[in-house]
């Protein structure tokens, strides 16, 4: 992890911690970057970059400072408006774009905003390169082997344009509607936008595909982005669903890369679920290549049972769709996500996208003539306790023998029927100790046991 961009992006609070200046910068270096690689391969055209954004009020600051940047660099910035961080992937890989850039901080308040980059595949851009980015944001300048004082500017007819490309937006929402195998017609809907970045796709989506659409937080004014709405504010939904006796509903972050469930009783179904249902779906129909899904180490013990009984095999990643992402590229796998809803359908998409997830489901529903509800029942969440213990140094408390052996006899003591786990915060000088047990009264106890340790070897700050 770098130290501007994160597993998700170069985030933080609208010109506090991400600053315009930093935006034309990246933007400075990314067409430079991109058009000397095109000019080393004999190509003299000018990079050509995509550009996404959600709805913050900060977005267009962020937009026109990038392509400013990019402009200045040489590059041709292409401009999607408003639309969702996948159909930008979708766009990049498609159209043969050199890099694509999605103006986002996903499911955080409308203050923050963040810069997504994406290779030429549509995928998370390589460390490598976000290496060099962060160096010149540092004022350090070393490109292709040789060091640089700055960058050149484009003059005359090199310096670069810009165009609208709203088209490459409906070519992504033309291709969603293509993967619905099965009308939706007599099917009632619910739609929670977030007030982002699929507030004018998915009811589009939906409708296209015949279903009967109530939608909920699609008014976006900049300033009201995730505000007791979408994924992370789920209830919203729910009551919309059982008020309006929906079939099923669907809960989208900021950017509309995850998404969330409501089934037809009112009740949440989370990434786990989805990973489960779908998984199951296609292993029934042998399409589960590998056998396996990718999830993450935060997935609940009961989605592991239910694969278990299912004969599904997994495989567990560090926390972040781009880790679950790089292992399915590398193993060939078709299904993999996160608890929070971020679901890649490799077949499909290079990155979580909430309206695909939503698609899928709708599709199994359709598929089975099952409600969710059914669907979702065999993945039986165990209790879950989490303890978050502020450490003076994360690495010597994880590492502290006494500490391990804490940990070891917890999981001793719950042998098959749970799981600890202990692991550092990736942005703050936290141990978190999360257990899941058949009770939570286990749950508490162990988690605790493990936590007195880490105070009593001193490693808790007071």
């Amino acid at each position: 992890m770098g130290k501007y961009f994160g597993t998700d992006g170069f985030r933080g609070e609208a010109n506090v911690t991400l600053t315009a200046d930093q935006a034309y910068k990246v933007g400075r270096f990314l067409g430079y970057y991109f058009g000397e690689i095109k000019r080393k391969n004999g190509d003299r055209s000018p990079a050509k970059i995509v550009i996404g954004k959600d709805t913050r009020r900060s977005s267009y600051m962020f937009e026109y400072a990038l392509i400013a940047g990019l402009t200045a660099s040489g590059a041709d910035a292409y401009m999607l408006h408003v639309t969702t961080t996948p159909s930008v992937a979708y766009v990049t890989r498609i159209d043969g774009f050199d890099c694509g850039i999605m103006i986002s901080a996903s499911h955080n308040p409308y203050y923050d905003n963040g810069i997504k980059l994406l290779n030429g595949g549509g995928e998370k851009m390589d460390e490598d390169t976000i290496a060099l980015v962060e160096a010149y944001l540092d004022g350090d300048l070393k490109l292709f082997g040789r060091k640089m004082e700055s960058l050149p500017f484009a003059v005359k007819d090199k310096v670069g344009k810009t165009f609208d490309y709203a088209s490459g937006r409906n070519r992504y929402i033309a291709y969603l509607i293509s993967l619905g195998m099965y009308s939706f017609k007599g099917m009632k809907v619910g739609l929670d936008c977030a007030n982002g970045s699929s507030w004018n796709i998915a009811k589009s989506v939906f409708e296209a595909l015949g279903a009967t659409t109530y939608v909920i937080n699609a008014e976006p004014d900049g300033l009201n982005i995730n505000e007791n709405a979408g994924s992370t504010h789920i209830e919203g939904l729910q009551k919309l669903v059982k008020e309006k006796k929906l079939d099923v509903g669907f809960a989208y972050d900021g950017d509309a890369d995850r998404c969330l469930c409501v089934d037809e009783k009112g009740d949440v179904v989370t990434g786990d679920h989805i990973l489960y249902i779908y998984a199951l779906y296609m292993k029934q129909r042998e399409k589960l290549v590998t056998n396996t899904v990718v999830t993450t180490v935060m997935s609940n013990f009961g989605l592991y049972k239910a694969f278990d009984a299912a004969g599904i095999e997994y495989a567990k990643t560090d926390v972040g769709d781009k880790y679950v992402h790089e292992y399915m590229m590398k193993n060939g796998n078709r299904i993999g996500g996160e608890q929070s809803g971020h679901i890649i359908f490799s077949k499909y998409a290079t990155t979580g996208d909430g309206i695909l997830t939503s698609l899928k489901i709708m599709e199994v529903i359709m598929a089975r003539k099952t409600p969710l509800s059914k669907l979702a029942e065999p993945v039986k969440f165990f209790p879950q306790v989490l303890i978050n213990v502020k450490v003076k140094d994360k690495r010597a408390a994880q590492e502290d023998a006494d500490v391990q052996a804490a940990v070891t006899a917890a999981a001793t003591a719950l042998g098959c029927n749970g799981r600890i786990l202990v692991r550092e915060s990736g942005t703050e000088p936290l141990i978190r100790v999360m257990v899941e047990a058949e009770s939570e009264r286990v749950c508490n106890k162990l988690a605790k046991s493990v936590v007195a340790v880490i105070k009593q070897k001193g490693h808790a700050l007071s």
